[in-house]
This record gives structure tokens, sequence and C-alpha cells, in this order.
């Protein structure tokens, strides 16, 4: 795979359809941990006490938990835990607190009980039809996802360079594709090149392509994804992964709308719209050397930060009824069961957009009668770890096997989750790709 590969129309991925929005309607507390484990008790108070004395809201007999221990201010728009002073303290999320805001799915630890903040949302036949904001083919309910359709149309209209930047799998590149449908190129191709997934020694030959006889192996001049680009849109996408030698070049394209191939003395005029996507802070990027400020500024003449699945959990209905509409129809989402819509939105979805789709096409094939039942639950970082190590051994050695035991074992699964692909595997591990394939090597794993 080269990585430059141009997008057929066909392909378009809508990050959204039509449906209705929907809202948290109350707070529930999940008791994930102790003697009363699976309990579920809504925040129906807007002060709710929680200890062991016999006035509390929710009561624990349970000695590592103060009388009146901790307290949840709850309402449609957030929810605050405050310690009462307890004796064993009040944690979030592994850290301890005095006071703090709790966002649904945090977990709350007090003394050997743990609960976790899980919303239960309004349904899309609870309220009425909201306004939707629509891009192209991309359709958003919630306010962070329509702000970003609404500024990304001008864009596309003035041909702005744009940075998308966000997660994996928030749907940068089903952005950059509509910012290309609709915009004066829509005609031109739109081109993807993607660095992370093409070998160091091949980005150049293959972003600006290559003249005959310019090394061992180039036995014919080729263009690359620069001038396949020409008349249209080329998408960089990770161009955080691009080598920092090769970003003067990249930057030398942009300001005078031409490239030089590789081994070439002769450049090329040149009419494109770049648009480029990356997974980390490039800023941060700048103040550790390890990205051009020169490049950065010319690429993020409109930067847009793309939110996470779990922060706009209102457009989860549309991207459902999207991503099933083939199996289920128009609106999947309303012929689901309640307990299900409510376990699908309290998810925190760590993968984005990308785990969504993964886990609807594995619910339908799993689920009995072709009818979803997830049971959706987060992963805690030790499950699936389980290592041990010898207490005679020097420090030094013992430390070394448990983390040549963790690798192994980290990349073993990232591989599997991937489906053997080396290039998202890396991408997801936020490891530069040299490093992922040593580190491979190391253990044996290339070629699994």
């Amino acid at each position: 795979m080269t990585g430059t590969e141009p997008i057929p129309d066909n392909a378009t991925q809508a990050l959204v359809t039509e449906s209705a929005p929907v809202r948290i309607r109350k707070m529930t507390l999940v008791v994930t941990k102790g003697a009363d484990a699976g309990k579920r008790v809504a925040l129906t108070k807007k002060r709710f006490v929680i200890g062991k004395g016999a006035s509390c809201d929710l009561r624990f007999l349970d000695a590592t938990v103060s009388r009146q221990h901790l307290e949840i201010e709850a309402s449609e728009e957030a929810c605050f835990v405050r310690d009462l002073g307890s004796t064993n303290g009040t944690q979030i999320n592994g850290t301890r607190i005095m006071e703090a805001f709790l966002a649904p799915g945090d977990r709350v630890q007090a003394g050997n009980i743990e609960l976790m903040l899980q919303p239960v949302y309004e349904t899309p036949e609870e309220r009425s039809l909201g306004a939707l904001e629509q891009f192209g083919t991309l359709i958003a309910a919630s306010p962070s996802m329509k702000s970003i359709l609404g500024m990304l149309r001008k864009a596309a209209q003035s041909g702005t360079t744009v940075l998308l930047r966000g997660e994996t799998g928030v749907g940068k590149s089903a952005l950059a594709k509509a910012l290309h449908t609709e915009g004066p190129r829509r005609e031109g191709p739109f081109v993807v090149f993607d660095c992370a997934s093409v070998a160091p020694t091949l980005v150049e030959s293959e972003l600006f392509g290559v003249k005959k006889g310019a090394f061992t192996g180039a036995y014919e001049s080729r263009a690359g994804a620069c001038e396949l680009a020409g008349g249209g849109t080329l998408f960089v996408d990770e161009i955080c992964d691009l080598p920092i030698e090769l970003q003067a070049k990249l930057l030398r394209v942009l300001e005078d709308k031409e490239v030089q191939r590789l081994g070439d003395t002769k450049p090329r005029k040149l009419d494109i719209h770049v648009i480029a996507a990356t997974r980390i802070n490039l800023e941060e990027a700048v103040r550790e050397g390890r990205f051009r400020r020169d490049l950065y500024y010319r690429i993020a003449v409109l930067e847009v930060m793309v939110p996470p699945l779990r922060n706009r959990k209102e457009d989860l209905p549309l991207l459902c009824n999207h991503f099933l509409k083939e199996t289920r129809g128009d609106n999947a989402w309303s012929r689901f069961t309640p307990a299900l819509r409510d376990e699908l939105l309290a998810y925190s979805w760590p993968g984005n957009i990308r785990e969504l789709r993964n886990v609807l096409e594995r619910l339908e094939c799993i689920g009995p009668d072709g009818v979803l039942t997830p049971q959706m639950r987060e992963e805690r970082p030790d499950e699936g770890l389980a290592f041990s190590f010898e207490m005679d051994r020097p420090f030094k050695e013992a430390k070394e096997e448990l983390i040549d035991a963790f690798e192994r074992e980290y990349l073993a699964k990232l591989l599997e989750r991937s489906k053997g692909r080396i290039a998202p595997a890396a991408r997801e591990a936020g490891l530069n790709r040299k490093y992922f394939y040593d580190l491979l090597r190391k253990h044996g794993l290339l070629g699994r």
C-alpha cells in the first residue's frame, strides 16, 4: 500500500444521517465494586449523600465508608462531587479529590465501594426533532459538530487551507472529503496521502514524484500525490508523521505552487487545494522540535478540533442509522430497545466512530436473531494483562522482564484488533512506524 489513493465518489463515508438528537434525561449511579455490585440508583435529588449513616440517600454498610462520605449535586447539565471529610477519602478515576466535576462514565471510589456515573438519555420518541446541521453528506445534531460543519461550509467555498485535528477514528477523512465535494474543485481528483502508512524511504517519491534513474529501482518517471491531485484536492493525513527533512519541501510546494520530482531539476506547476489532518497537537510538536513552525502556520490557516464521540453523544443515533441503513432501514435507532440505547449512549467509545462501526458490525453477526444485545463495559487497564515476577531476582532484571512481557502482549493485542495491519496499529499506539516495526521484530511478531 502506497498511501496515495484517489477515492471514488461512491466511497464517501457519511459521519451521520437523519435522526432526532438525544439529551440526558437523568443520571444514574451504578455500583461497580463492593457488596452491592450491580445496584443502580437514580439521582433524583439535587443533593445526594452517600455513606453508611441511616440518613444517607445511598447507604453502604461497609467499614471503609464513612457515616457521611460524599455528596453529589446533580442536574441535567452537570454533576459535582464533594468529599464530606471522610476517613478514607474520595477518588475519581483513581485520583483523590476534595471536590470536582463528575462526567458520564467517571468512577467514584469511597473506601472499598466503587460507583460509576451513567446517564440515561431521552430517546427520539421522547422529544421532537431538533435542528440539524448539514454539510454535504454529513449531518450533525451535537452543538460542537453543528458549529464545525457550518464553519467548514464557508471554508469549502473559499479554498482555505484547513488543518483537522482530533483523535484517531473521529471522522477527519470524511470531513476532508466533504470539504472537497462541497468546494469549487469537486470535479477534480481527491487524493489521500497517509504519511503514517508509507515507508520513510518512500515518502519523498510517493508524495513529490520521482524521475527515472533517480535511485536504484526507479525504472520510470512517476508523478507523486501532489501532481495526481492537480485541479483537485490533496488530503495529507497524519501530517505529524511527515519526516522533518521533507517538511521544508512540502512548505515550498504550498508557497510556490510547484513541485520538483525526486532526482529532477525542473519544477512543475501545481493547482491544488491542500487539507491536512493530525492526531496530535502540532503546536507542542513545534515546541519539541518535531515539526516546522513555518509549515504549521502555513497549513493551520483554519485549524478545526474534531471532538471525540464521547463528547457528542447527540450524534450517536445518527451514526447508528448510517452504519445500519442497509440491514435495518433508515431509522434503526428507533427500533433499538431502551436498554440497548442507554448502554450504547453510556459507553465512552475510546475508539470513536471507527469503534462504533466495528461494534455494530460485530453485534449484527452475534446478536440472537439479529437483535443487538451488547454488554458494553469499560475496559480496565489491568484486564487481560496478567504479569508475574520473581521476588528473588534483581530489581533491574525483574523490571526488564516485566516490560518485555507487557510490550509483547500489548503489541499482539493491538495487531489482533487491527487485523494485522501495521500502519493503523502504529497510529493507534501513537508510535513512530519505524519504532513500531523495531518492537514487532524484537518480539518476533512480524508476519503474524
